[in-house]
C-alpha cells in the first residue's frame, strides 16, 4: 500500500495544479468517496478576517517546552486541538477558534515548537524539527491539560503532526481534520527524484540545504514567509495587518533551527534523535488512518499538493469523507474558509458518535 504511495509521489507533484470557481468563498463540494455522512449541527457563516485576536492566550509545562496556546470555549466542552503549519501560526484560527467554542467545544490552539512565545524549557534541548517530535509535544500538551482524547484538525506541518497522532496514538484522536488528507512520508520516499517542474514547487526546501539558505531565512523571514504565502494561496487576499500578526511568530529564537532541521532531517541531510527512531520507522511504513476522518483541500491551493484524493484515500479506512472548499481557497484553509473548516470538525465530531 505504502509504496502505491511513493509510486503516486511523481503523479503528486508532477500534475498538481490549482483551480478556480466563481462560487463564494468558502462553499463545499462534497467529494465522490466517502464513507461517512455525518453531519453535525450547521454552523454560522462568517466573513474570513472577522476577528483579528484571541480572547486569551495560556501557557503550561508540557514536556520539553513551556507551550503558549489559545483557549476558548467551555472548559468541560468536548476538546478540540488545532495545529498550525509553516510558514504560519495560531492566527490560522483566530476564526475557526470562536465558531467551534460558540458550539461547545473546547479548543486549544498552541504555538508549535519554533514559535510565538512558546520556548524550550532547557538550552540545552536539541533543537529538533523531525516530524514524530511535532507529534509527540501535541501529546504532551494533551497529558499537562489532562486531554485523554481530542478532535485533532490541522494543516501543513499541522496537518501531518494530525496524521501522526492519528496513526500513532488513535485512542488520543477521536476524529480527524486533514487539509490535503494524508500527509506522512519517509526518507527513503524523499530520494526519489521528481521531475523539474515538480522540483521547482519545492525550491525553498533545496535553499533551506544550504548554509546560504540557512542564512537567508535567518536574515529575511518576514519577506520569506510572504512569498511562501502569496505562491500558496495565490487568491488570498491578505492584507499587511493580517500578514504581520503571524509573522511576529517568527521571531521567536529556535524558529529558524527547527524549520532548517525539519526540511534537512525529511531529505536525509540532517539526524534526528536516536530516541524517536521507533516512531520514525512506524510512520514510513506507511500506516493506515482508522479514527473518524475528513479530508479537505482548497480548489486554489498553491503549495506542492495530490490532484485529487485517490491517491491516498486507501491510507483511511475508517469512516471518512472528502470535501473540496471553492472560490479560490488556498493552502491556508483554516484562515480563508474558516466556515467550512469549523464545520468539519463538528462534523467528524457527529461521525465519531
Amino acid at each position: 500500500m505504502f509504496d502505491e504511495i511513493k509510486r503516486d509521489r511523481r503523479h503528486f507533484f508532477g500534475t498538481a495544479a490549482m483551480t478556480f470557481a466563481a462560487a463564494q468563498l468558502g462553499m463545499v463540494a462534497l467529494g465522490n468517496a466517502q464513507s461517512g455522512n455525518g453531519k453535525g449541527p450547521a454552523l454560522p457563516p462568517i466573513k474570513p478576517g472577522t476577528n483579528i485576536s484571541f480572547a486569551s492566550l495560556k501557557n503550561i509545562d508540557a514536556g520539553l517546552l513551556n507551550v503558549t496556546y489559545a483557549e476558548a470555549g467551555p472548559r468541560d466542552g468536548r476538546p478540540v486541538v488545532l495545529l498550525h503549519g509553516w510558514p504560519y501560526d495560531i492566527y490560522s484560527f483566530v476564526d475557526v477558534t470562536p465558531l467551534l467554542a460558540s458550539a461547545g467545544y473546547r479548543v486549544i490552539v498552541p504555538y508549535t515548537r519554533g514559535y510565538g512565545a512558546t520556548r524550550f524549557l532547557s538550552d540545552k534541548t536539541f533543537r529538533n524539527g523531525q516530524p514524530s517530535v511535532g507529534a509527540v509535544d501535541i501529546i504532551a500538551l494533551m497529558d499537562a491539560l489532562k486531554i485523554k482524547s481530542a478532535i485533532i484538525g490541522g494543516y501543513d506541518w499541522g496537518g501531518r503532526t494530525a496524521d501522526i497522532i492519528a496513526v500513532l496514538w488513535p485512542d488520543r484522536c477521536k476524529g480527524l481534520v486533514s487539509v490535503s488528507g494524508y500527509l506522512m512520508t519517509s526518507q527513503e520516499a524523499q530520494k526519489n527524484p521528481l521531475p523539474p517542474k515538480a522540483e521547482l514547487q519545492w525550491w525553498y526546501q533545496y535553499y533551506f540545504a544550504t548554509d546560504r539558505g540557512r542564512a537567508g531565512y535567518d536574515k529575511y523571514r518576514h519577506d520569506f514567509a510572504k512569498v511562501i504565502w502569496t505562491i500558496a494561496s495565490p487568491k488570498w487576499n491578505f492584507d499587511d495587518a493580517t500578514f504581520d500578526r503571524t509573522a511576529a511568530s517568527f521571531n521567536n529564537p529556535d524558529h529558524v533551527s527547527i524549520v532548517i532541521h525539519n526540511y534537512r532531517f525529511r531529505l536525509g541531510l540532517a539526524q534526528g534523535e536516536s530516541k524517536y527512531d521507533d516512531l520514525e520507522k512506524r510512520i514510513a511504513a506507511g500506516p493506515v488512518i482508522t479514527v473518524p476522518s475528513i479530508s479537505l483541500e482548497g480548489d486554489a491551493n498553491g503549495a506542492p499538493h495530490y490532484p485529487d484524493e485517490s491517491a491516498y484515500r486507501s491510507k483511511f479506512s475508517g469512516k471518512y469523507a472528502f470535501r473540496l472548499v471553492t472560490g479560490g481557497v488556498g493552502h491556508n484553509l483554516p484562515q480563508e474558509a474558516p466556515q467550512a473548516f469549523a464545520q468539519a470538525i463538528v462534523d467528524v465530531d457527529k461521525m465519531s458518535g
